[in-house]
């Protein structure tokens, strides 16, 4: 049995819309480059792990197999909402635990093209494919309007809400502050869905979706693919010395769920979901908080970033409010969050999100991130959340020298 997990190979496709291509051409590109990338081949795996919501039915694991080599190792597919590629990470990072395989490659992959509920005018924006502070996106997770909080605006909007509503310090403005940190920081990512910046006014002022996030503070939808290959400690012991100078530990892999509680819940609880995800991850990696270099969160919408740097543990308790009003969460703050640009701009195809969080992570870590590298970067965490429910987290450390 292995003692560590580690991180050999990462990548991601530039995240986007891609009608000239499928999910497996997007599949097979990150995988070939995650494994080009580690300096490995598919001979050198040992099970294969592929988290897609879309076609979650049809097989992809074993599709993506017949065009990158089919070895007859384990082929798993996953679907676990927003939290699917993270999830079909911490499958392979079990196999690798259990002593089953020494080297796993994991997939996420989502094409979702302007899949969404769109009013009409934002229709005619997105088949324009306008790019403007009010309909830049050609979609986004499930517009709103007068459909009521089933969807996941109103779920997001709501917890937020119920946050502002609960602790000082907090509304529209420091909400909108979230979008527009994460914006900014998305003008350093060359793979991100958007890279544009945008004024708080902008911010505030574009089409309201579900009180209080407005369309520049939701997420597009999109298509991409990301890729990582894990390995054990003793496969990478043994392995030449530049792969292991660049590995990165997996020192914990969390999920969870929903727990049962007596009163019913008339919407998800993200945040006792979340909470109880990151104790676990903390006390597994022998890391607090304070540790942290980097974040890369689940911010589907403004309001669920806010919440998760309270539910994170990152700034005081029922101080998420003073966390970004003291620009902690921007990229030289004292924690800095979805330097990638987050879900908001680097976009989120939903079964690639997990993996792409890894490897935005994995490559600050590696001091490979170019123009938004957080300098000296050590710890680092990701954390998704799949509505239905499931969080996953998990915890990178840089190889010591």
């Amino acid at each position: 049995m292995s003692d560590a997990v580690w991180i050999l190979g990462a990548s991601m496709t530039k995240f986007g819309r891609y009608p000239e291509k499928d999910v497996i051409d997007l599949a097979t590109e990150a995988a070939l480059s995650a494994l080009g990338d580690g300096g490995v081949t598919m001979q050198d795996m040992d099970v294969l792990a592929v988290g897609n919501i879309g076609e979650s039915s049809a097989m992809v694991a074993q599709r993506l197999q017949k065009q990158i080599g089919q070895t007859g190792i384990p082929a798993y597919n996953t679907a676990n909402a927003c939290a699917t590629g993270a999830t079909a990470v911490r499958i392979a990072y079990l196999s690798i635990l259990a002593g089953e395989a020494d080297m796993a490659l994991v997939v996420g992959v989502e094409k979702m093209g302007k899949a969404g509920l769109l009013g009409a005018a934002n229709k005619a924006r997105s088949d324009r494919n306008e790019f403007t502070p009010s309909g830049r996106y050609g979609s986004i997770m499930g517009v709103e309007g007068i459909l009521g909080t089933g969807l996941m605006p109103g779920v997001f909007a709501q917890a937020g809400m119920e946050y502002a509503h609960a602790n000082s310090g907090v509304g529209f403005e420091q909400f909108a502050k979230v979008a527009e940190k994460n914006h900014s920081h998305s003008t350093l990512n060359p793979l991100a869905q958007y890279q544009k910046a945008f004024s708080l006014e902008e911010i505030m002022r574009s089409e309201l979706i579900a009180y209080p996030n407005t369309l520049l503070m939701c997420c597009p939808t999109g298509d991409g693919a990301a890729g990582v290959v894990l390995v054990s400690d003793a496969k990478l012991k043994s392995l030449d010395p530049d792969q292991r100078r660049r590995a990165v530990k997996i020192s914990a892999s969390v999920l969870t769920s929903d727990p049962w509680t007596e009163s019913a819940q008339v919407q998800p609880d993200v945040n006792t979901l979340t909470r109880q995800a990151a104790d676990q991850a903390y006390e597994k990696a022998g890391v607090g908080p304070k540790d942290l270099d980097l974040v890369e969160l689940h911010d589907c919408f403004a309001t669920a970033e806010l919440i998760h740097y309270d539910n994170l543990r990152l700034c005081e308790p029922g101080g998420a409010g003073a966390f970004i009003d003291e620009r902690g969460p921007w990229r030289d703050g004292t924690t800095p969050v979805n330097v990638s640009g987050g879900l908001i701009s680097k976009g989120h195809p939903l079964g690639a999100t997990g993996v792409a969080n890894l490897y935005e992570v994995a490559t600050h870590l590696r001091g490979e991130a170019g123009d938004r590298q957080i300098e000296g970067a050590q710890v680092g965490l990701t954390h998704v959340i799949g509505l239905g429910s499931a969080c996953a987290i998990h915890i990178l450390e840089r190889r010591a020298a």
